[in-house]
């Protein structure tokens, strides 16, 4: 093995192995039990961020984990055309060029975008392997493949046919600089600073007049009512009355309605049912008419009257100017209102009535409640699950249209003769009203969701009956962040649900933002942006992978420090050097079969150890709580087996005469070797370079077993001995600390107990206790025999251990720190009685745990005793 880990050198090695040699390829395998994820697919405009990188880390290291536990494993990979995000793209490239899609014409622009995804689509998955994604790329799908797009075109008519999609007049969102609606889930809402105009509406009858708030005075132009809440005191004798509008001098009249808020402004609302969602609903209740008053590109039409042409907030401003001059205008206050945005291009949304595609989504919306309620579906953590209900209980029609060219275009087809409907996978040979044969397609498009929707289901070959449709759905889990939710996870459910009978996946495990260091979330405006290329090029995919993993807890956002990422790098190197100390002890050495009555206490301690971890670590992975298993297993390398036992064994293996040299060789490699197979998921790149250099017995560690916890490693007794040595190294090696006694300064270390089984510990261990505590030499006795009275002494459960070497030390400073050590032993004796002496904790607690208080009531007593003596003796002094 090289001297030093090189990342750069090795990775691209190891990816190019693993693909040859076709280890993240599944088949239909009936004689094992499939785990299955599905990429959340990432859009052909894509360039690798944090986000894909937490999402797609946190999917490799389920599928590498499940693949060691022998399940055969499929992660579906593949691209999203993402319809808007793509179109905005070439549109803005070509505005470079001085074209628009109209020089084109569709044919021309469909043409340039499939040119755009050849050569950016495959960009992203490129990255994704950079970062050591072990999917199943000979099955890469995109969303307007064939086969996709046959799904597509099969979902829409079977819904079409069934009655669930119609086309029909209803307020949408529209981008005015798109010129397209978006879903709701598109519009992002951001805090603006604002005005309230304050409007004076006359009574048609002369007798005074009402008066409204609006943020938006262009839509008056659109009014058709004023609403107040039918049991507003102040408007009681308002209701069934006209006003007349201003600026317009159109006649509305005024109703009662439970959607007003009394308290909000005036408790006075102009209804605008062309241009906002509430008043919309509110215009269907009260058979209100429509009036639209703006063209797509946001300036007003015809309707407008005089302010016709006009960009909607320079019409905002005559309207505002004119209604002064007129005497409408009472006030205009200061307001900070949520606008929402639409967030490809941050244009502000105009609520508008138009003639679209929907899917009705009342019924499609039960069995999705359903699965969740009887837990075929679950959310990690369980409190996302509110949030898919809440959306799915409040759930609206869902306008399916686009008014964009690159996308799956809707399959209406319209007579030419008597324009009658025909929805079909291809042209109609006839129409079946008139017999036409000529016939124009629907010039919309779906939206990117629709298609995406299917993903769990159309990657696998449906409509057609597969192998793999049969065997690998439903999948296992999705891994998702919180902000697609509803975009995606809600209408996946429910598509899974209505054509395939069964969820798409079992578990959705979410996943937060990933943020700066200061916990603002990345984006191009505040320049805080980290590219994980420019990290996996300077530390490694693993050192990567590691860190946005490290104190990631499900759907929690994350903050991203670079020290975090050079600590991961660290880890790694530490593994490297101890395989590294390892391999050159191992050398000349003949393969050693050792039987378990060779290994010492402290084999078997390590040994233990690592057993507890596999347990500990797979325990963790069930519950997908992978952040705390991968600081386990950081803990465990760094400490346990680097710091401690790595140390221990030491004098061991340079005594090339010590019979238990073999013994110590043995564990040093089976316990890497389990330790590296529970970190392979993490650092899949690392762990794959050591496994293939330290045993021949496998070529990758990727199809190694997983460790499973064997009871013949259970050592609790060695456990419990070891342990009480490192407390008493830690002591000794604090107390010379504390009195600035450098190691290279070696003591004479004689260990006082009554107890035979702790100087059994101590004369077993002596070797690697006068290693790591800075020893000469090692006494265990009974009493005090020998021992000088300015000795100073660290107390541990069982024995105390005394160092003479008094011409290094202060006494007055010795028992200063005694006296310290005395006040905290107090403390914790009066804490353990006061707790014992509680009545209620008494007659509450287990069993076990008050024993336990009990023993740490004697061990602390005991202790306390001790330090008192040690007092008293050096105060003769």
């Amino acid at each position: 093995m090289e001297k030093v880990y090189d990342p750069s050198k090795v990775e691209d090695r190891l990816y190019q192995k693993w693909l040859e040699k076709k280890y993240f390829h599944a088949e239909v395998d009936r004689s094992r039990k499939p785990f299955t994820i599905v990429i959340p697919p990432p859009n052909i405009t894509g360039q690798l961020h944090m986000g894909h990188a937490l999402d797609n880390t946190l999917q490799d290291i389920l599928i590498r984990w499940k693949r060691m536990q022998g399940y055969n494993t499929l992660w579906m990979p593949g691209t999203d055309h993402a319809s808007i995000a793509t179109e905005v793209k070439i549109v803005q490239k070509m505005a470079e060029e001085g074209l628009t899609k109209q020089d084109l014409g569709r044919q021309g622009f469909l043409k340039r975008a499939w040119a755009w995804k050849e050569q950016y689509g495959g960009t992203i998955i490129k990255q994704l392997q950079k970062l050591g994604s072990s999917c199943d790329w000979d099955r890469e799908r995109f969303t307007m493949d064939e086969g996709l797009s046959k799904a597509v075109l099969e979902v829409f008519v079977r819904l079409y046919e069934k009655g669930w999609i119609y086309r029909g007049v209803k307020i949408i969102n529209w981008c005015p600089v798109c010129q397209t609606t978006i879903s709701d889930a598109e519009v992002e809402h951001v805090e603006k600073g604002g005005h309230f105009w304050h409007i004076r509406y006359p009574m048609k009858d002369g007798s005074g007049y009402i008066q409204i708030a609006t943020t938006r005075p262009e839509t008056m132009l659109g009014d058709t009512a004023v609403a107040v809440h039918p049991e507003d005191e102040r408007y009681k004798d308002f209701i069934g009355k006209t006003v007349i509008l201003p600026l317009v001098n159109r006649e509305i009249p005024v109703v009662a309605d439970e959607y007003v808020d009394r308290e909000f402004g005036t408790g006075v609302v102009k209804i605008t049912p062309a241009h906002d969602p509430n008043d919309f609903e509110v215009g269907l209740r009260h058979n209100l008419p429509q009036i639209n008053i703006m063209n797509d590109d946001g300036t007003l039409n015809e309707a407008a009257g005089k302010y016709a042409g006009l960009d909607r907030y320079e019409a905002r401003k005559l309207i505002v100017k004119d209604l002064e001059e007129q005497g409408y205008l009472v006030k205009i206050e200061d307001h900070v209102h949520n606008v929402g945005l639409h967030d490809r291009c941050n244009t502000v949304i105009e609520p508008m009535i138009k003639m679209q595609w929907f899917v009705k989504m009342e019924e499609l919306a039960k069995p999705a409640i359903e699965v969740l309620k009887n837990g075929k579906l679950r959310f990690v953590p369980e409190r996302f699950g509110k949030v898919y209900l809440h959306w799915l209980e409040n759930i609206r029609d869902w306008c399916i249209s686009r008014q964009l060219w690159w996308g799956h275009r809707i399959p209406a087809y319209y007579c030419d003769q008597c324009g009658h409907i025909e929805v079909a996978k291809e042209t109609p040979k006839a129409c079946s009203k008139c017999g036409c044969t000529s016939f124009k397609q629907d010039e919309d498009t779906l939206d990117t969701w629709f298609s995406s929707a299917l993903w769990p289901f159309s990657t696998l070959g449906w409509p057609d009956k597969t192998e793999e449709l049969d065997y690998f759905y439903p999948t296992d889990v999705l891994v998702t962040g919180y902000d697609i939710i509803f975009f995606w996870v809600v209408r996946m459910v429910f598509s899974g649900l209505e054509q395939m009978g069964d969820v798409p996946f079992k578990d959705v495990l979410i996943h937060g933002l990933v943020r700066d260091s200061q916990g603002r979330k990345m984006s191009k405006s505040l320049g805080n942006g980290v590219d994980p290329l420019e990290i996996i090029e300077k530390y490694g995919a693993d050192a990567l992978r590691l860190t946005l993993v490290t104190g990631n807890a499900p759907g929690n956002d994350m903050r991203f420090y670079y020290e975090r990422v050079e600590a991961s790098r660290n880890f790694g190197n530490k593994i490297w050097n101890a395989t590294r100390f390892i391999l050159m002890n191992l050398e000349g050495e003949d393969e050693v079969q050792v039987k378990v009555e060779d290994l010492t206490a402290a084999d078997k301690w390590i040994l233990s150890k690592v057993n507890t971890l596999a347990k500990e670590v797979t325990e963790n992975m069930d519950k997908y709580e992978l952040g705390i298993a991968v600081s386990k297993l950081y803990d465990f390398f760094w400490e346990e087996f680097c710091d401690w036992y790595i140390e221990m064994v030491k004098p061991r293996l340079y005594n090339k005469e010590d019979n238990t040299r073999k013994a110590a060789l043995w564990t040093l490699k089976t316990v890497l070797i389990n330790a590296l197979k529970l970190l392979h998921p993490y650092m899949p790149f690392i762990t794959e370079e050591i496994f293939t250099n330290i045993q021949n017995e496998e070529e990758t560690i990727m199809l190694s077993a997983w460790p499973e916890f064997k009871e013949e490693w259970k050592f609790s007794v060695e456990e419990d001995e070891i342990e009480l040595m490192k407390q008493a190294i830690r002591n000794i090696r604090n107390l010379r600390a504390e009195m600035n006694v450098p190691p290279s300064k070696k003591a004479k270390l004689i260990v006082v107990s009554e107890d035979d089984k702790v100087l059994d510990i101590f004369e077993r261990g002596k070797v690697f206790f006068a290693s790591l505590a800075y020893g000469n030499e090692v006494l265990v006795q009974k009493d005090k025999t020998g021992v000088d009275e300015d000795a100073v002494s660290t107390i541990i459960p069982g024995a105390t251990i005394y160092i003479p070497f008094a011409e290094l030390v202060d006494i007055s400073k010795e028992i200063e720190r005694l006296q310290k050590e005395k006040e905290k032993l107090i403390k914790e004796v009066e804490r353990v009685e006061k707790k014992l002496s509680n009545k209620g904790f008494v007659e509450k607690a287990p069993q076990n745990v008050i024993e336990e208080e009990k023993e740490k009531q004697v061990k602390y007593k005991t202790m306390l005793e001790q330090v008192e003596e040690r007092l008293k003796a050096l105060s003769k002094k």
